[in-house]
């Protein structure tokens, strides 16, 4: 049986039942943020660890860096790849995985970290592809203007969702997003903007003070390279506990968007048990 009755919602409605989701089932969407934002932990503090602080660097570090400068280059574009790739992997499993885990708990039916996480195993190219996409053409709206970006992204805002639950390529995902946001770009403003706010809240809270540590440590190496790490760590915690906020606020929007247009609640009551994307409707053209 559902948690919540599949119907129309305010605003309001939306952003409580988004806390209430967060709130009910905090542990499961932790974990699924948490489990792959520990490889970008552990590399970023890889980092630290391994950083030379200027006054360890020996007095010959002219020569040796003239004996040794072909290395440089290369060390540095291998270690941006290795980080690259750690971070856009543990976003993605992050995002669908927290996409998914919604869709299961808001239609009645269980799930698990693992459960969430494993589904993403097939979906992360596509995914890539979505986001990259999405991407693209927010920056392309923005170049004309800060509004117009705005306004694009707002009308993009649940094509991850589209993406994952109806299994849509790149561009029919952002088509579909901005088929469903005709006339609802305001509430997924007020939904980013909400957003935004949470996380500049928990940067100031987790990150502020380990700056203010840094700033003081300027001249002890070690205390420099302690504060360094707390800021990481300071880090991971606010992007963990936020995080997930703008995933499930999305969710349930999009879930909103076809109650309102599709009667998805009616769809669902023939067929409890079928696939959220079932009976969905043909997804216009962006461009007609």
């Amino acid at each position: 049986m559902a948690e919540w009755d599949l119907r129309p919602l305010s605003l309001g409605e939306i952003l409580d039942r988004t806390f209430s989701l967060y709130r009910r089932h905090f542990l499961l969407f932790l974990g699924i943020t948490a489990i792959p934002h520990l490889l970008i932990l552990g590399f970023n503090l890889l980092q630290v660890l391994i950083l030379k602080a200027p006054s360890a660097l020996p007095k010959t570090a002219t020569q040796l860096q003239a004996g040794s400068g072909s290395n440089v280059v290369p060390f540095g574009i291998l270690g941006g790849l290795v980080a690259l790739i750690v971070y856009v992997v543990a976003f993605l499993f992050a995002q669908g995985g927290t996409i998914y885990a919604v869709s299961d708990l808001y239609l009645g039916r269980a799930t698990t970290i693992g459960a969430s996480l494993g589904r993403m195993w097939g979906q992360l190219a596509n995914l890539f592809g979505v986001m990259v996409l999405n991407g693209l053409a927010i920056l392309a709206a923005t170049i004309f203007l800060i509004i117009p970006g705005i306004y694009v992204a707002c009308r993009l805002s649940t094509c991850i969702p589209a993406a994952l639950l109806e299994d849509l390529g790149a561009r029919q995902s952002l088509e579909r997003s901005f088929a469903l946001t005709k006339e609802n770009a305001g509430r997924a403003f007020v939904i980013y903007l909400l957003y935004f706010a949470l996380l500049y809240a928990a940067m100031f809270l987790f990150m502020v003070p380990f700056g203010v540590l840094l700033a003081f440590s300027a001249k002890d190496p070690g205390l420099m390279r302690w504060a360094m790490g707390l800021m990481q760590v300071g880090n991971f915690l606010g992007g963990v506990l936020v995080g997930p906020f703008v995933l499930i606020a999305t969710s349930v929007f999009y879930y909103d968007l076809r109650v309102r247009k599709e009667a998805f609640d009616l769809q669902m009551m023939l067929n409890p048990a079928g696939n959220p994307a079932s009976g969905s409707a043909t997804v216009p053209s962006l461009l007609s």
